[in-house]
């Protein structure tokens, strides 16, 4: 019987990224100039993130945003600060290429619940902290089941879900998924947002 063990699914992630960088390299490069020329210094995004057992790491993202503040210093709202060039970048998921640069180091994997923010952790019950058993992925069994159209709870528990089945062949059906949901632009935003609305754990329900 086959099993499809952590140093395998990393074999496959070394081998499909180095197999692929003579197309996703010039891809990188070619947008990195872009950024810089429409949105100035600044090209990559990096925000703190949990990785496996919740050790946190530096997510990198090709910027889509402005850094524009009201009177208060304070950032505006990010429909107001994602230009028409972010916009695109986000729609055709091209603003998480830089991804690979964490996938390549070990922080993340091609598949596997997506890495959310730091200020969640404690807000997860028991069972929803399972998401962290693994690494984190670039996609994931949520992206290709609604993305960020979905509800937290369900999105969560359809990454426990992830973790308990390990598969080659679920991960190579996610991926064909997600470039089938990016070429479409499905689930980019959640209905009526930029991106997905807070987490706010059990508080949300009270």
């Amino acid at each position: 019987m086959f099993v499809y063990s952590p140093f395998l699914k990393r074999g496959f992630d070394l081998f499909f990224l180095l197999g692929t960088a003579i197309f996703w390299i010039p891809v990188a490069f070619l947008l990195a100039v872009l950024v810089r020329l429409r949105m100035g210094r600044g090209i990559l995004f990096r925000q703190p993130r949990p990785g496996k057992d919740g050790k946190v790491f530096h997510l990198l993202k090709f910027r889509s945003m402005t850094e524009e503040r009201d009177d208060q210093g304070n950032l505006l709202p990010d429909e107001k600060r994602l230009t028409p060039f972010g916009h695109w970048l986000r729609s055709t998921s091209l603003d998480e290429l830089p991804e690979f640069l964490n996938v390549l180091k070990g922080d993340m994997s091609l598949v596997g619940p997506r890495p959310l923010l730091v200020k969640y952790l404690d807000l997860y019950t028991p069972e929803q902290q399972r998401r962290h058993l693994v690494r984190p992925g670039m996609t994931g069994w949520a992206q290709i089941n609604g993305r960020n159209a979905t509800t937290w709870e369900e999105r969560l528990n359809l990454d426990v879900w992830y973790v308990d089945h390990p598969s080659f062949w679920l991960d190579v059906k996610i991926l064909l998924a997600t470039l089938k949901s990016v070429w479409f632009q499905k689930g980019i935003n959640a209905p009526g947002r930029v991106g997905m609305e807070e987490f706010r754990g059990n508080r949300f329900h009270q």
